[in-house]
């Protein structure tokens, strides 16, 4: 794509496979069901909706509102919305986050490709538990195979983005989520079928009122964040390319329900075998990558079902890479003025030097740390608890006091042609009960509260 020529979605079904695929990553597949199952089940999955419905939607329909309004990258969007005032500086917190990003969520996506060529030589196969805790410590502890992983996952992240985004994005995302939703769908059928299955499910969908605490809702609230991929610019920049005759009102709202019903899913697919083989719930971070191993290996048909669990991860993090490198791509085509193909290869390779470092922070770079954490540990804490936060936090303060009602009303009704009877609601979440809450958001991610 040459400077000027301006690319777009092509159809309405590609906007919310865009969108979706965006939002639905391992945060939906991996986080999702680990921090469930560590705050409650059930009760966690109540609030989640709520708040969802309540912040999720409103900050997502802000950042589509923002972008398709301006059609414009992030930073070039408050630009043009706030002329000569410091809101670029957003837009600008966005590209560096989703920089930051990319860098280790295309590590982690990587270590999904390590273990999906595990599951199809039989890697996992007569190995016990603490066999599979340290296969994955000596995997990620490597000095080559995480690297490789990562180089892989990012030069197929960059090989669809340059394509453009009909003819890259959206082609690939309207064949990707339909098979991931069909691979999710296989594993919930084999999940519900095993002996003690009904246990995993009253625990995903039974809320126990007593375990509600100020650390549930927070962690709920973060955990939208996190799955809908906002606060980032990713949306921003897709809303940039939403036609104009597309309700952003709808396509928020259905984006949202699929981003939630794979989360759901995901929940179907662990945790009835997580029951079914004695597992506790509540083992963490591992649950993906120690955990299931163990279980698919007992499973009947374990070997098929580990093949497409890792498969299904895979797909999910692709589907999210190829987003947030566009945010880097956006921005340097518009404001560098360079093609698309440059700018692809200009923001991957840069990415790739980060992501190497991220890579390679159990292994060769072990050594570099700072307040605690390794290289791969502040990327995460910085995105996740500074700049997503700051960015809803000032996506919807703009949104709801500064970018004008008018203006508002204009891009939600396409311009007078559609009703949007939900706007007062719309303007009084993202004035005053989307801003609380991700400022609650951001003090708990530092620890304040």
């Amino acid at each position: 794509m040459q400077t000027g020529q301006r690319d777009s979605f092509g159809s309405r079904f590609g906007v919310i496979a865009a969108a979706a695929g965006s939002a639905i990553g391992l945060g939906n597949i991996w986080r999702f069901p680990y921090v469930l199952g560590e705050n409650g089940g059930g009760i966690f999955l109540l609030i989640y909706l709520l708040l969802v419905a309540m912040v999720g939607i409103p900050v997502m329909l802000s950042e589509f509102t923002i972008g398709r309004s301006t059609q414009r990258n992030p930073y070039g969007a408050f630009r043009r919305l706030a002329p000569g005032q410091p809101w670029y500086l957003v837009g600008m917190m966005g590209i560096v986050a989703a920089f930051m990003i990319l860098a280790f969520y295309t590590v982690v996506a990587g270590w999904t490709l390590e273990y999906l060529y595990q599951a199809l030589v039989h890697g996992f196969r007569g190995l016990s538990s603490q066999q599979l805790n340290d296969m994955f410590d000596h995997f990620r502890g490597g000095t080559f195979r995480p690297i490789l992983w990562f180089l892989i996952f990012m030069f197929l992240t960059a090989w669809i983005v340059v394509a453009g985004i009909r003819n890259g994005i959206e082609k690939y995302t309207k064949v990707l989520m339909p098979f991931l939703f069909v691979l999710i769908l296989v594993l919930d059928v084999r999940a519900v079928t095993l002996p003690g299955a009904a246990e995993g499910l009253k625990f995903l969908f039974k809320p126990d009122l007593s375990k509600i605490s100020a650390e549930t809702i927070l962690e709920a609230l973060g955990q939208g964040f996190f799955s809908l991929s906002i606060g980032m610019g990713t949306l921003i920049t897709y809303g940039s390319y939403i036609g104009k005759q597309e309700r952003l009102g709808n396509t928020a709202l259905n984006v949202t329900i699929a981003d939630t019903l794979i989360a759901v899913l995901a929940g179907i697919a662990i945790f009835p075998a997580v029951f079914a083989f004695g597992i506790q719930p509540d083992v963490g971070t591992g649950l993906v990558f120690k955990t299931l191993p163990l279980i698919f290996q007992e499973m009947p048909g374990g070997y098929f079902f580990a093949i497409i669990f890792f498969l299904l991860l895979s797909i999910a993090a692709l589907t999210s890479t190829i987003s947030v490198l566009e945010v880097i791509v956006a921005f340097f085509s518009e404001e560098l003025h360079l093609t698309r193909r440059s700018a692809t290869l200009l923001a991957s390779s840069a990415v790739g030097v980060l992501g190497i470092f991220a890579a390679g922070s159990w292994g060769w770079f072990h050594k570099v740390e700072m307040l605690g954490q390794n290289f791969f540990g502040i990327l995460d804490f910085t995105t996740a608890n500074i700049l997503l936060p700051l960015g809803g936090f000032f996506i919807v303060l703009f949104v709801g006091w500064f970018m004008g009602t008018d203006r508002v009303r204009a891009e939600l009704s396409n311009d007078g042609t559609i009703r949007a009877a939900y706007l007062p609601v719309f303007l009084f979440l993202v004035r005053f009960v989307a801003p609380l809450a991700i400022a609650l958001v951001f003090m708990n991610g530092l620890g304040w509260i």
